[in-house]
């Protein structure tokens, strides 16, 4: 029997750095797009896209679209903990949401949704991805179904003044 999918999937737990500290003396906004990208190592593993399979069928994955929103400060030493919930895919891309939270407290710290795109690497090409990644997207997208949206996946940016075009 296979093991159940983990809904969501937890991934990356590190720790705020001494290094990711800015000048205002708290974790600086260009350290949250690091540790987001580390997560994403995680993610692919977790899809099925680790880099034995990415060798084996000279493929990989392009991010293709991203957005962060911040939601309450994370300082140094603070726990992070990435949690990634699959919303949709087909047979070239993925849309998926990692959430940062405190490791320890459990607080919502930072969101980061993606869309990424499986590349074959002898043309820099969009390709399908092999019938067993599909699948297990599949089983992980059936799994994280009951899990409710968070409200900023698909979130637009912008000042709502009413004022078109400034």
């Amino acid at each position: 029997m296979r093991d159940a999918i983990p809904a969501p999937f937890v991934g990356l737990r590190t720790e705020v750095k001494p290094e990711w500290i800015d000048d205002n003396g708290h974790f600086n906004a260009g350290y949250y797009f690091v540790v987001f990208d580390q997560a994403v190592t995680d993610v692919m593993n977790f899809v099925g896209l680790d880099g034995q399979h990415r060798r084996r069928h000279d493929v990989t994955t392009f991010s293709v679209e991203g957005h962060i929103t911040f939601e309450r400060e994370m300082n140094l030493g603070d726990p992070i903990e990435i949690r990634t919930i699959l919303l949709d895919w087909d047979a070239k891309k993925f849309h998926y949401i990692n959430l940062m939270h405190h490791g320890t407290e459990g607080w919502l710290a930072a969101t980061n949704e993606l869309l990424s795109m499986h590349i074959a690497n002898a043309t820099r090409r969009s390709a399908p991805m092999a019938p067993e990644v599909q699948e297990r997207l599949a089983a992980i997208h059936a799994a994280h179904a009951a899990l409710p949206v968070p409200p900023q996946v698909g979130r637009v940016i912008g000042v709502r003044s009413g004022r078109a075009g400034g």
